[in-house]
């Protein structure tokens, strides 16, 4: 019964493919209508490009390559000279990147960003590179074990047990500053080694607890923002607070632990 519906399905395929070679516009050039090339994309496509690639929605063979799929080729043919991508000290490393679909990913309609962040695939490059470092293939598999056998020894204690981070040894290797020291909330107090606290699917911390909302010590993690130091503070932000006399430190007297915009006596102010 499974052969008669697979060959059914060969038929028709058949058929259909017959009949846009045999029934199509041999006038010259691509083929008008339900024959033409750009149609049977259409039929194909498994959902909307993002925005910065929907230029490329009928020419599917920019960036597949027949029976392959995506190359990392075809992706550099555009990329190859994004210095402004290159120069960027948290995407730097994508000089030695040698394939892009592990973390770029398209046909997922025009609102979506086509990055989704795979450090699992960043770390398997980096493993990759020091392998390309070393000797012969055989030097360089046993390095390969070595690195992963050291990272699994040297864990710090803790990681994956409740409260902390649960990465795996391959994704341990990676070094978390090297891409967002530029981004770090906590100006270094706590260090370079953030997977402490952190995982690689998301910042947010699951275990966090806030101090206390009766705590008066905002100020040791949380820096006022810009307009706070300047006539904006004196002009809107006290005022609206009912908080005259409040200094740019003392933020409990006119915010929630809810979150910067829950202010006392406002609720949720959209002041932007």
């Amino acid at each position: 019964m499974k052969f008669r519906h697979i060959a059914t399905a060969a038929a028709l395929f058949a058929a259909l493919f017959g009949a846009y070679y045999l029934l199509g516009n041999h006038t010259g050039g691509e083929r008008s209508g339900v024959f033409g090339k750009t149609a049977w994309q259409r039929m194909a496509l498994p959902g909307e490009l993002s925005k910065a690639h929907a230029f490329l929605e009928h020419h599917c063979a920019a960036c597949h390559t027949a029976v392959k799929g995506v190359e990392a080729s075809n992706c550099i043919v555009c990329h190859a000279n994004n210095e402004s991508l290159l120069q960027r000290q948290p995407s730097a490393f994508h000089a030695n990147v040698g394939s892009c679909v592990e973390c770029h990913a398209e046909h997922r309609g025009r609102e979506q960003k086509p990055t989704k962040m795979n450090h699992l695939a960043l770390s398997e490059i980096g493993l990759g590179q020091l392998k390309a470092d070393h000797g012969s293939n055989g030097e360089n598999e046993r390095v390969r074990k070595d690195l992963l056998a050291w990272i699994g020894q040297h864990q710090p204690a803790g990681r994956g047990s409740a409260g902390h981070s649960s990465l795996t040894p391959k994704e341990a290797v990676l070094n978390c500053a090297s891409c967002h020291s530029t981004k770090d909330r906590h100006v270094n107090l706590f260090g370079q080694d953030c997977a402490q606290c952190h995982t690689t699917a998301k910042w947010t911390i699951a275990e966090f607890r806030h101090p206390s909302p009766r705590s008066t010590d905002c100020a040791q993690c949380h820096q006022a923002p810009p307009s706070h130091y300047m006539e904006h503070f004196n002009m809107i932000s006290q005022v609206k607070a009912g908080k005259l006399h409040a200094q740019v430190n003392q933020c409990y007297l006119c915010h929630q632990t809810t979150a910067w915009n829950d202010v006392k006596g406002l609720g949720y102010y959209k002041h932007h």
